[in-house]
């Protein structure tokens, strides 16, 4: 129950900061920050109210206030960097990685960002400014520049003699990659080998040739596939040159999975995966008040359907207690689909080629659903209401819905990604809407020429 013993740790410092806030006990709180590992003290800052988080960040040692903040999300980074000058942004990045340099000076101002990079010793600098030019979600932006690289025309024994001069070997450190004098990637040497082999032999003896570099322009989603395919400790990445830049790692990769879960979860709500939970008032209100704008047009949209038939309800009332039914079956059947095509995407397993079998598979589960259930549906109204006709009319119009939720589930992500947007923010929106309608439409409509 490890995870559950860090979640009781973690209130209980919450409690403790709580309790040391309000008596103004702040040597208890250095206490407690002293014994925390960075992650430990990110964790609890972003678990904290804005007050209590503003006493963390100022009781926090100056030394580790980059190592905290490079593990924060980006809206609690963007909140701390707002209030630093130019020395305290200098002193910060002094010892961090030049990939986590990068995604901090990325959320600032370009007069800054130049100031911090002259502040930096010359080799620094080249691996900062290796890594600036590449978007934070690509395989560019994820890469460190730690990577150790021979030539194939060196002996095993001259590797170990030059790693063994070397102040400190990179973290997680499994393969050597091998390149020519212009640097480019031509294989790598794994570890195991180049212990395990005779140390006369040359490095292009034993390399491996058949590994595939990633291009600094991949997406990292398409990066994180890439890692759980092929099983990978870690990856080289090259330019369009086929010049080594850096290396991406499993640690990094991890990231970039929990960040792509956390935004298919939050974007179905409209909400940025790096919202910060303990974000005030005045930041959380017009981020949603955006969506919740966007879903009222589509709410009056339905509505206005509804009105179409005001006539066929006022005679038949039965139909203003039936219709909803119609539209949540539509709704969730079609949220099913939706769910499904959006994750194959993210997994990389949708394409042209294979998009019109699941169209025709999601379509043959909904007309199997809605034999099923539109037949359970119209007996229960039939009897409800003692009026056959009621239950066909039902019956009929979720079939009708069960099939447009199904095509509209495959169809919409579809069409928003053609269209570059992305399917889980706007997809469910969208769906809600044609299920709705088309629901509503179907039922009424059809009670309006039967009925009346």
């Amino acid at each position: 129950m490890p995870q559950a013993n860090d979640q009781a740790q973690t209130q209980h410092h919450l409690r403790t900061l709580s309790d040391a806030v309000d008596t103004g006990a702040l040597q208890s709180i250095r206490h407690l920050l002293k014994s925390l590992s960075s992650p430990d003290i990110a964790h609890l800052i972003e678990s904290s109210p804005p007050r209590q988080r503003a006493v963390l960040w100022r009781l926090l040692d100056s030394e580790r206030e980059g190592n905290v903040l490079q593990e924060l999300g980006d809206d609690v980074q963007a909140q701390f960097l707002k209030g630093m000058d130019t020395d305290e942004l200098i002193a910060l990045t002094d010892g961090l990685e030049p990939d986590d340099i990068a995604d901090i000076l990325q959320q600032l101002p370009d007069r800054i960002i130049q100031e911090v990079l002259l502040a930096m010793d010359t080799q620094d600098r080249q691996r900062v400014e290796k890594i600036l030019p590449y978007q934070e979600d690509t395989a560019g932006g994820l890469m460190n520049t730690d990577n150790i690289s021979v030539r194939a025309d060196i002996t095993l024994d001259v590797v170990l003699r030059y790693l063994r001069r070397l102040p400190e070997l990179p973290e997680i450190f499994d393969t050597i990659f091998v390149v020519n004098r212009n640097d480019r990637f031509l294989g790598q040497l794994s570890i195991s080998k180049l212990l395990s082999s005779d140390p006369a032999m040359t490095v292009r003896e034993i390399m491996a040739t058949d590994i595939e570099p990633i291009l600094a322009s991949v997406p990292d989603t398409e990066v994180a596939n890439l890692f759980e395919r092929h099983d990978w400790v870690s990856s080289p990445v090259i330019n369009e040159d086929g010049e080594l830049l850096g290396r991406i790692t499993i640690d990094d990769v991890v990231d970039v999975i929990r960040d792509d879960a956390d935004h298919s979860l939050l974007s179905m709500a409209g909400l940025d995966e790096d919202s910060d939970t303990f974000a005030t008032v005045r930041n959380t209100f017009p981020q949603r008040a955006l969506w919740l704008g966007l879903n009222l047009l589509t709410a009056l949209f339905s509505a206005n359907v509804i009105g179409l038939f005001e006539q066929t309800i006022e005679k038949v009332v039965a139909l203003a207690v039936l219709m909803p039914i119609v539209a949540s079956m539509g709704g969730v059947a079609g949220n099913q689909t939706l769910t499904i095509i959006i994750r194959g995407m993210a997994l990389g397993q949708i394409g042209k080629s294979n998009t019109y079998w699941l169209f025709s598979r999601e379509l043959g589960v909904a007309i199997c659903n809605g034999l099923l259930w539109a037949s359970c549906a119209a007996l229960v109204a039939s009897l409800w209401f003692n009026d056959i006709i009621i239950g066909a009319i039902i019956a009929s119009a979720m079939i009708i819905n069960l099939m447009t939720a199904a095509t509209a589930g495959v169809l919409i992500p579809v069409a928003l990604r053609a269209m570059k947007i992305d399917p889980a923010l706007a997809g469910t929106m969208a769906l809600t809407t044609i299920t709705d309608a088309v629901g509503f439409f179907s039922f009424l409509g059809l009670a309006t020429v039967f009925l009346t």
